[in-house]
């Protein structure tokens, strides 16, 4: 009878084990010789990754469990444009606070100059009428993670609406305090933005000045001097670490919560969600998952399918086409040897769904801004390689 007890003991205890079993733990560790460098020192190549499995009732209301491999919150990491998804959806935010009649995210809008290196904008040619608007902007960020639509955006919001929301909202491991891909700007001039209108043909709906933000925006992280040296402005290799204090910071949890807060509202705290409508919603989704050849306006023909689509396929050939019924809804950055990128994948035909968002650093010499990062040969087989074994994972819990 002992013995018996004692089996039965045992089972339990190997069921219980299996059930907390940590997936990326397993694929990583387990896989790593049919993985890339990056399975082989994940600590070298700072990898960050959640796993979120989705499962839904009889109703089809989803239930969320998550797994995380090296996820440090304080540990810093560049998230380049990344940071781009969660300014899109403020800007929706912003629009609907000002409940302005006939003022949507369609509207055209200026963009003024204040001072210098502030520049106006009045003109999209990509756009179908010409004319820039919030819509047109955020499908440009999403699609080909476009910078200066992004700085737009920025300006409309202003540094300071931009942090003291998401710290409104909880999401407290982030700093967002500059331009992208603007060496005019420096940390006084980022302050500043620019003043903007809203309008329809001759009638002005609204008019912003220009704001200046005078809050800090102080975050305690690790590791923000990098490297060995970096490149500076006059092509001159300076042989001391590189300073991030002063550079944009997202925390992948953060960056994962605000895409699920975006995808799945219903699925996170009141306090935590976005004053978005359910147009909105459909919106975001739709930009956040087309891919570059789907869209006319803006025309991005020349781009293959896997330009800002890591997860599966970002170490796949440039021909290579994301089968229809594969949806990725995300946003990715890559800058400084920096990938990231942050995602809800859901296979349509075979009833698979899940979020992963994952970050690697890759700059063997440990020098900034030279330009010489290990993309090709590391990151993004990283994420192709990873992403496809995850989905192997799906699959086999699934039963598919």
């Amino acid at each position: 009878m002992k013995s018996i007890s004692l089996l039965f003991l045992l089972l339990t205890a190997a069921i219980s084990l299996q059930s907390q079993e940590n997936p990326l733990e397993t694929i990583i560790t387990r896989q790593k010789k049919d993985f890339g460098a990056w399975a082989q020192n994940p600590q070298q190549y700072e990898l960050q990754v959640i796993y979120t499995q989705i499962d839904r009732d009889a109703e089809g209301k989803p239930t969320f469990t998550s797994y995380t491999f090296g996820i440090e919150a304080d540990r810093y990491f560049y998230p380049a444009s990344t940071v781009k998804m969660p300014v899109a959806i403020l800007a929706l935010e912003k629009l609907n606070e000002l409940g302005i009649v006939g003022l949507d995210k369609w509207t055209p809008l200026k963009t003024g100059a204040a001072r210098s290196p502030q520049t106006p904008v009045v003109t999209d040619t990509t756009a179908e009428q010409s004319l820039p608007s919030i819509a047109h902007y955020i499908r440009k960020i999403f699609l080909v993670s476009d910078n200066d639509a992004y700085n737009r955006l920025y300006e409309f919001l202003g540094q300071g609406y931009i942090n003291r929301k998401l710290q409104q909202k909880t999401y407290v491991d982030t700093r967002l305090i500059h331009r992208l891909s603007a060496p005019g700007f420096d940390v006084e001039e980022n302050r500043h933005t620019n003043p903007v209108t809203f309008y329809r043909y001759d009638t002005t709906l609204y008019y912003q000045g220009p704001v200046y933000s005078r809050a800090a925006h102080e975050l305690s992280l690790q590791n923000e001097l990098r490297g060995k040296g970096f490149k500076n402005g006059a092509g001159e290799i300076i042989m001391e670490p590189f300073d991030f204090t002063q550079k944009n910071y997202c925390s992948l949890q953060d960056l994962h919560d605000i895409l699920q807060a975006v995808i799945f509202p219903n699925a996170v705290p009141p306090a935590r969600r976005f004053n978005l409508t359910t147009s909105d919603h459909a919106f975001l989704q739709q930009a956040m998952c087309e891919l570059p050849r789907a869209s006319r306006y803006p025309d991005y023909s020349d781009k293959a399918d896997n330009y800002v689509k890591f997860w599966m396929y970002g170490d796949q050939k440039e021909d290579t086409d994301i089968p229809k019924h594969i949806r990725i809804c995300n946003k990715v950055g890559w800058a400084y040897g920096f990938l990231t990128d942050v995602a809800y994948i859901r296979d349509q035909k075979n009833g698979i769904e899940f979020m992963l968002a994952g970050s690697i650093h890759v700059n063997d010499n440990q020098i900034y801004n030279d330009g010489q990062y290990e993309y090709e040969e590391v990151g993004l087989p990283f994420f192709g390689e990873l992403g496809r074994a995850i989905y192997a994972w799906e699959q086999k819990r699934r039963g598919k």
